[in-house]
């Protein structure tokens, strides 16, 4: 899911660009990433050397 992928690369600080379809709610809900789908995506970012960790 895109939205656990940008959790990610906020929790490292990698740069995103400005989302356009923002909520209309003042208060969107967000899901928290499971830990397993967690250490795949970190897993893919040092693969793809975005992260070095």
């Amino acid at each position: 899911m895109s939205l656990y992928v940008a959790q990610i690369k906020r929790e490292f600080g990698i740069i995103e660009r400005e989302n356009y379809n923002k909520p209309k709610s003042d208060d969107p809900k967000f899901l928290i990433c499971p830990p397993e789908k967690r250490e795949a995506i970190i897993a893919a970012f040092k693969h793809f050397g975005m992260i070095q960790n």
